[in-house]
């Protein structure tokens, strides 16, 4: 017979919420200990005649090996079975009387059923049927023994200890499957929060396209026909309205993508490559198209693409920061490799921009929400790195990121 438990044995009951519920099989083991290791005692040696030190023996084997089986109801079993066998044997010994019971006084049978309560939740079937086998068997063979008008009392243990076998593996079993169906609902509550989630997002990205698409729609349209709209235009104008249209549209392409991730919870990662520090040098471009001088640093380093994703946004973010907030002021993009205290190897991205020449007469945007440095910080934080960003003293901004570098694959 082996036992269902593996690994470091548990108490009976261990799982319980409650403390009190996981002390029970200890108060009850050592009470029927107390109670059961005198009252043996006495009885094997004044009642049956036994000798004192073979019925103190076999009353601490019968007793004692219950603590046992708050923990490990098996291997109590071995030693209290062994013990009661052997008692019944050694009650052969003396003169019955023909009024004791044999082979199992009351006391060895209410410690046998204390044990089988404590056998059966925790074995599992197989073991169970074996146990109560062998005790039938055990039974059985005594009774070819038992001493003259004792031979029907050896059937009590065998239908008790089935009993209570019986009763104890299906309070375990019940158990385990309410602490399934447990499992199974909490799981079924957070998919339902799952699928909220996700339908959630969905309801967003429709918002978000049926917001944004539109507008952007327009504006791809009215810098795409301005040079047929409007007469004589310069050639920088021209080229200004170009820009603006193929901005547009890059923005609007890129919204699309994130509405379909948003949209679709089977998709993997957008199939369009993501924008990384060769890309910086173009965002520095249109910034100073749209009238910011701007000094870019480059760095020819190999980094990971989340890194070098982070690095684009920040700094898109912090020059679409300077032309909503400072239009006009000189502005300074450097992207460098640098080695950290522990010596990691980190690149900062550094975006410094100085008080506007001529401070605007009412802000670009009215109604900003203030996401631009949370998400910021959001990145950064994803990345494993630091950011600081605040006001300078003359008036200007700076945001530092140092983000540390893995090596790309």
């Amino acid at each position: 017979m082996t036992s269902v438990e593996e690994g470091p044995p548990r108490a009976l009951l261990a799982g319980a919420s409650r403390r009190w519920v996981r002390l029970l099989p200890w108060v009850f083991a050592f009470v029927l200990c107390v109670a059961l290791l005198p009252t043996t005692i006495q009885v094997l040696s004044l009642d049956y005649g036994l000798n004192g030190g073979v019925a103190t023996g076999l009353a601490i084997a019968q007793t004692a090996p219950l603590l046992l089986a708050v923990v490990r109801p098996l291997h109590a079993w071995y030693v209290i079975f062994a013990a009661d066998v052997a008692g019944a044997l050694a009650l052969l010994t003396v003169d019955l009387h023909g009024r004791q019971v044999w082979p199992f006084p009351p006391m060895e049978i209410v410690g046998y059923i204390a044990l089988c309560l404590a056998l059966g939740l925790r074995e599992r079937r197989r073991t169970l049927l074996l146990v109560w086998l062998a005790t039938a068997a055990a039974n059985v063979a005594l009774g070819f023994v038992a001493p003259e008008g004792t031979g029907a009392q050896g059937a009590l243990l065998t239908i008790l200890s089935g009993a209570a076998l019986v009763l104890a593996g299906a309070l375990r079993e019940r158990g385990e499957a309410q602490r399934r169906l447990a499992e199974q609902e909490t799981i079924s509550e957070a998919e339902r929060e799952r699928r909220t989630l996700l339908e959630e997002r969905a309801r967003i990205a429709r918002e978000l396209h049926d917001v944004v698409a539109h507008h952007m729609s327009v504006i791809t349209v009215q810098a795409d026909t301005a040079a047929y709209r409007l007469e004589r235009l310069p050639p920088d104008v021209r080229e200004e309205f170009t820009t603006i249209a193929a901005t547009a549209r890059e923005s609007l392409g890129e919204m699309r993508r994130l509405l379909g991730v948003l949209r679709n919870e089977e998709t993997k990662g957008e199939l369009a490559p993501q924008p990384g520090l060769t890309r910086i040098g173009q965002l520095v471009e249109a910034t100073v198209r749209a009238g910011v001088p701007v000094e870019f640093t480059p760095v020819d380093a190999d980094v990971s693409e989340a890194v070098g994703l982070s690095a684009y946004r920040i700094v898109q973010e912090a020059l679409a920061n300077v032309v909503r907030h400072a239009p006009g002021a000189r502005t300074s993009v450097s992207v460098s490799e640098s080695a950290g205290p522990d010596g990691t190897r980190l690149l900062t991205v550094l975006v410094v921009n100085g008080p506007p020449p001529e401070p605007p007469v009412a802000p670009l945007e009215s109604d900003g929400t203030g996401h631009g440095l949370v998400g910021m910080r959001e990145r950064v934080r994803l990345a494993g790195g630091t950011l600081d960003a605040g006001p300078l003293p003359d008036g200007g901004f700076r945001v530092a990121a140092r983000l540390p570098l893995t090596d790309a694959p």
